[in-house]
């Protein structure tokens, strides 16, 4: 697939996407104001000094960017920075919100709820690879090859292109 191709999501604009085993409409708000809906969690690019990206994967085929679900009451930083090193096994330095993903289910079996992500870029210093969660492999690659590397589901490439502009990574 060329991602090259492929629109890049306005700010607020929709697109319908199939996840989770319903149907949903997604779009990417700007990092101002968190949109309404419930706190779904933090994902994002890990970004090495020399301009690598860290991605992971559960099987060593798909290749993703890492992120997760809050804790407690944590922030979305904190939950950014946490997950970041469980699943990479990196510590973020600066980080810095690129956006929010806004997903409400309009079919399906979770009909009617709608959740919120943030989406950020995090420099960080890598460490040696000690998986301890659900996340099995790590695999860094230069910037320029992302938009290869990474699986993205249907539908969802125009929320990862811009996320990828925003990061500066495309």
């Amino acid at each position: 697939m060329q991602i090259a191709v492929l629109p890049i999501a306005r700010d607020g604009e929709t697109f319908a996407v199939h996840a989770s085993g319903g149907g949903w409409r997604t779009a990417w708000h700007q990092p101002s104001t968190s949109p309404d809906g419930t706190r779904h969690g933090a994902c994002g690019f890990c970004v090495t000094e020399d301009g690598e990206v860290v991605l992971v994967s559960q099987d060593g085929v798909r290749w993703e960017w890492p992120g997760g679900r809050p804790e407690g009451d944590e922030t979305w930083e904190q939950t950014f920075r946490r997950e970041m090193l469980e699943e990479t096994c990196s510590v973020v330095g600066d980080a810095r919100l690129l956006g929010f993903c806004r997903s409400e289910c309009v079919e399906g079996p979770e009909a009617g709820l709608v959740l919120v992500r943030s989406v950020w870029r995090g420099e960080v210093e890598v460490l040696p690879w000690t998986p301890q969660f659900e996340i099995r492999h790590r695999r860094i690659v230069p910037a320029e090859a992302l938009v290869s590397e990474i699986h993205i589901e249907v539908g969802w490439e125009p929320i990862f292109r811009r996320a990828m502009l925003e990061a500066g990574l495309i």
